[in-house]
């Protein structure tokens, strides 16, 4: 049990014994083991905190109480049915998606709409025009910087070396790691000159660290050396283009060393000028469907394509989901240049030429694409992508589609089911009516 202590002047005073006298009698008596965490540095493994996260996104986070003792009540459920729940494996989850890939997890988006078609949610003609727009995916690194992404590599490189009996000359830890702390802080004063020399530090010291792991495989030989260097490979090859990356430099660069997939994709928003993911391409319909607007397509691309070069692949997965191919296409500027082949199927906003009344109003309904997209990455994880590479990307972005989709496809049976129990409830008011 880790406790924090208490400041000094607490400690030795005339109150001392009183505050701590029965809490360590207390441990004493049930076998606890109590220790202090260091005076003003409450440094602890984060368990308390992370319980206490997790209470919160159960109880207030999600429900509105109306009395302290109905809050009572329902975390005292909470915390009875979280300490006798049986261990759940996480891995298995990881394992089911491998199994499955993207193109089998699919198939939930097209039986979504499979349902929601046949409960009456959706209807064929809501399937004939549809909006389609792109968004990013962020996945789940720190934000990237030349003196982070050094040090991480610098940090990985010598817990390769000491997990494989690799000595070392030097490791350079304790100096770059202040070297990356003086980097922020030139940064944020401006003083970029020797923000560029701690840097330079930097990248040299990580340098020494690739050669001398290099030279002490070489000399080591033998039958495992083989097999070393192929576990060491993909790191080596990470650490040199980090090293040798510069900030203007033209192709793909690495933002993450445990998801070197990463991509730098900007979407001209003020709020977040850059954002580090992959691009998803995003289909819903353009009317306004009874269950709600259903998303059609979602589909993680890599390579950070130009939106228009996207929109045939896209149109193609709409039509192998809902089993029609639509009449008009909806989309935005950004889509000038598209690769459909039928270039009358699709409308721009902002197109002036063969419109119609009707499609103006279409046209106009296209930016009901955005809340969907809003949703998708609030409430179904598309916002913060956790999922391992580039398969993780894709499993992401298609189980989002899924998860929204259901929660239609659930509000839409809740719906009908109240229907149907006020329908009841008045024949049997009215047939009591009539008998008296």
């Amino acid at each position: 049990m880790i406790q924090f202590t208490f400041p000094p002047r607490y400690a030795d005073g005339p109150t001392a014994r009183y505050v701590t006298h029965m809490f360590d009698r207390r441990c004493q008596e049930n076998g606890i083991e109590r220790r202090l965490t260091k005076i003003r540095h409450p440094w602890t493994n984060g368990q308390v905190e992370r319980m206490n996260r997790t209470i919160k996104e159960a109880t207030v986070k999600r429900y509105n109480y109306d009395s302290h003792e109905q809050f009572e009540q329902h975390l005292n459920a909470l915390v009875g049915a979280y300490n006798f729940a049986m261990p759940f494996d996480r891995s298995s989850m990881s394992r089911w998606r491998q199994r499955l890939g993207e193109e089998r997890l699919a198939a939930l988006i097209q039986e979504s709409l499979r349902v929601a078609q046949a409960t009456g949610a959706l209807s064929t003609k809501d399937l004939a025009r549809v909006a389609v727009d792109t968004t990013v995916q962020p996945k789940a690194i720190a934000h990237p910087t030349d003196a982070r992404l050094t040090h991480k590599a610098i940090e990985k490189l010598v817990a390769f070396a000491k997990d494989n009996g690799i000595t070392l000359r030097q490791s350079y830890l304790r100096v770059a790691k202040k070297a990356a702390i003086m980097v922020g802080r030139y940064t944020h004063a401006h003083q970029h000159k020797q923000a560029n020399r701690q840097l330079k530090f930097l990248r040299t010291r990580l340098g020494r660290l690739i050669r001398d792991i290099n030279r002490k495989i070489a000399a080591k030989g033998g039958v495992k050396a083989p097999a070393l260097l192929a576990r060491y490979a993909p790191l080596c090859d990470l650490a040199i283009k980090i090293s040798m990356q510069t900030q203007r430099q033209r192709g793909q660069k690495v933002y993450s060393l445990h998801a070197p997939e990463v991509e730098c994709i900007g979407k001209g928003k003020a709020r977040a000028p850059y954002e580090f993911g992959c691009k998803v391409s995003v289909a819903v319909p353009i009317t306004k469907p009874k269950g709600g607007l259903f998303v059609l397509h979602a589909q993680a691309i890599h390579g950070n394509p130009f939106d228009g070069h996207t929109l045939a692949k896209a149109v193609a997965d709409i039509k192998a989901n809902t089993g029609r191919d639509p009449d008009r296409v909806h989309v935005d500027k950004g889509y000038r240049g598209h690769n459909h082949p039928n270039k009358f199927k699709v409308w721009i906003t902002g197109q002036v030429r063969r419109t119609t009344a009707a499609i103006k109003r279409e046209m106009k309904r296209r930016a009901a694409i955005e809340p969907i997209i809003g949703h998708l990455k609030a409430e179904h994880r598309m916002g913060r992508n956790y999922l391992k590479g580039r398969s993780g990307d894709r499993i992401n972005a298609v189980l989002a589609a899924a998860g929204f989709n259901f929660h239609l496809l659930i509000r839409w049976f809740k719906d009908l089911w109240r229907a149907l129990f006020q329908l009841l409830q008045t024949q049997s008011k009215m047939a009591l009516i009539s008998s008296n």
